[in-house]
């Protein structure tokens, strides 16, 4: 389950809270709703609120807003995050932007990514939250956060404000509605707990299965991956490989057709003023690093090619498609260079320019994919 790992103590604690909500979720919610408590329509809506304002804070605040400062945010915003962020019982911005901060930092190195994919899935999942492997690191790379006083203040009272938000609030809200004990502990088990569950779950996949499963089309220099599939259970953060390559851009799902409703959440509120300042790659820089990879990927094809598996008519039209590419590849690093070089301010290159050379990164994978495929079984003589 874990790979390599020293166990130096188990965290009580948090695995407690872990393995208990978890245990609630599967046993007695469904005992619950099976023996007939109090549900209805505002119980219901009030659970898809909290996985919402739960999920997003954390996806907009926590992640984007706070660990990459990717945008700023007035204060309206910020405490609406640092209020449901509480509630889904992932620590406080300090703690929860320190790990992450050093999850990009080291990434995939075993002693100080904090949740490293190398020492196996479950460990990046939650392992990392119920065993220490040695002392507490200092959190020493989030001074930025420690000076904004509603960050600070929820660091300090991380704990009641999650109790209250998360559990406390629900069953009161519910338990009024109703006008029944029995609807208050619906409020809890259902809004608090099981959502609670869901949403954490949600934010450890980030950390396992976006490092395990899917494509990357930007970078293989690190285990990230982008999964649609992923993107469609958390707010859009599971186009990872995307992110990992540019951490600071505001979008992870960058493609226009790309789920990211935490993306589309901060472009409408900086509409309304409510943030601004939004960070983006630019599309040529993007393109740039779809060329690098596709062009390893080709020339790893390339070679693969050369084994007496394969046709010469196969070699062939791989090797002109590899040309094409890497005449795209220079044209287009020539041009960006020397717009950087003369222009201070961003400048995007021509939108039909751009979409040439994509054209060529897609026709010569299509073209290996072909290959693969169909040239893999030597012709019979």
């Amino acid at each position: 389950m874990f790979k390599n790992i020293p166990f130096q103590r188990v965290e009580w604690i948090t695995s407690g809270f872990l393995i208990g909500t978890l245990f609630l979720a599967l046993t007695a919610v469904p005992a619950y709703l099976l023996l007939g408590g109090i549900t209805g329509g505002f119980m219901w809506a009030l659970f898809f609120f909290y996985l919402f304002a739960t999920g997003i804070s954390i996806t907009l605040g926590y992640h984007r807003l706070f660990s990459h400062l990717a945008f700023q945010a007035k204060w309206p915003v910020k405490a609406f995050v640092t209020f449901f962020g509480a509630a889904a019982w992932e620590n406080s911005i300090i703690n929860w932007s320190s790990d992450h901060r050093n999850h990009h930092k080291y990434v995939d190195h075993e002693d100080d990514d904090p949740y490293s994919i190398t020492r196996g899935f479950w460990w990046a999942h939650m392992g990392w939250l119920m065993f220490k492997l040695k002392p507490e690191p200092p959190i020493d790379n989030v001074k930025d956060l420690e000076k904004d006083p509603l960050v600070a203040w929820q660091h300090k009272y991380i704990h009641w404000i999650a109790l209250f938000m998360g559990f406390v609030l629900p069953a009161l809200l519910c338990g009024l509605y109703y006008g029944s004990w029995q609807a208050a502990l619906g409020g809890f088990l259902i809004v608090g707990v099981l959502r609670t569950v869901i949403v954490q779950h949600a934010t450890f996949c980030i950390n396992s299965a976006c490092h395990y499963f899917g494509s990357q089309p930007y970078s293989s220099k690190h285990s990230s991956r982008d999964s649609w599939v992923m993107a469609l259970l958390t707010f859009g953060e599971g186009y990872h490989n995307y992110h990992h390559e540019f951490q600071h851009d505001y979008r992870n799902g960058v493609k226009p057709w790309q789920f990211d409703p935490t993306k589309w959440t901060i472009w409408t509120l900086s509409k309304i003023g409510m943030t601004s300042n939004l960070r983006r790659v630019s599309d040529a820089k993007i393109l740039l690093a779809e060329l690098s990879e596709a062009r390893q990927r080709i020339d790893q094809g390339l070679e693969y090619c050369r084994s007496e598996q394969f046709t010469e008519a196969a070699r062939l039209r791989l090797q002109a498609s590899i040309d094409a590419l890497h005449r795209a590849q220079e044209d287009l690093a020539t041009r960006y260079y020397q717009v950087q070089k003369t222009v201070t301010d961003r400048v995007e290159l021509s939108k039909a320019r751009v979409n040439v050379w994509r054209r060529d990164i897609e026709d010569a994978l299509s073209h290996l994919d072909e290959i693969l495929r169909f040239d893999l079984v030597p012709r019979a003589v």
